[in-house]
């Protein structure tokens, strides 16, 4: 399955991307619905992701060489994360991966900012405790959020369980046998050739995120609320 590729069509205010795959131009239009609850088989989703067809994704995991790609209901993500966390006998790091904010990107000669930015976000060093407290603390906050990206990794190991838009949760390693059936443990079936929510945009149907508030806080106070912990800005990637 090739990569996503994320391209943002347009930012409706200081919250919200359009994605689509394409690389036509711009697109001024969104159309997409939000899918919730109670709708038979298709896929839950997190508050700040919004699809044009939510009636083609299904919960489903797909393996590749080093790493595995799946599609998890919402209201599984955080018993996901825990078991991968309970797998670790090792430190582990938690990375945050948060869009740049707008007044520090660099704008083009015509005044608009060409290339956007993600800053990635570490803290080192954790127990598997600290790291479910982590969870506890601000798991439903980044699980719900549209427009950061977060996971776990194993210091010894290097395994990484990395939670991204639209559902999509994806597991690395160079020894991916040992998460066989990881997910069928979480009742998500194998496929040979898992539908994620990016096989499903268009140029004239694209998907969006937006931020997620929670008890009046939002992603963005994260690292400020994480500086005991030693959160540190690693580096500034481009999209």
């Amino acid at each position: 399955m090739a990569e996503p590729k994320m391209l943002v069509f347009e930012k409706l205010d200081s919250t919200v991307f359009v994605d689509c795959h394409s690389d036509f131009g711009y697109n001024k239009k969104v159309y997409c619905i939000s899918v919730g609850k109670g709708e038979g088989n298709m896929l839950r989703m997190k508050s700040g992701c919004m699809v044009p067809f939510p009636e083609q994704l299904r919960e489903g995991y797909q393996t590749e060489s080093k790493r595995i790609i799946a599609n998890v209901h919402v209201d599984k993500i955080r018993d996901v994360l825990e078991h991968f966390l309970a797998m670790r006998s090792e430190p582990v790091f938690f990375i945050l991966e948060l869009p740049t904010n707008a007044n520090d990107e660099e704008a083009g000669e015509n005044g608009t900012i060409e290339e956007l930015h993600k800053d990635i976000y570490y803290i080192d060093g954790c127990s598997r405790e600290e790291a479910l407290n982590l969870l506890k603390q601000t798991g439903e906050l980044l699980i719900q959020d549209g427009i950061s990206q977060f996971g776990f990794g194993g210091h010894s190991s290097g395994d990484e369980i990395m939670v991204c838009s639209y559902n999509v949760v994806t597991i690395f390693s160079n020894s991916i046998y040992k998460y066989n059936h990881f997910f069928e443990t979480h009742n998500i079936p194998k496929t040979e050739k898992l539908i994620t929510a990016w096989d499903t945009f268009s140029l004239e149907h694209p998907g969006s995120c937006q931020m997620y508030a929670m008890d009046g806080r939002d992603v963005y106070e994260i690292p400020n609320l994480y500086k005991e912990w030693g959160i540190y800005m690693a580096e500034r990637r481009a999209e």
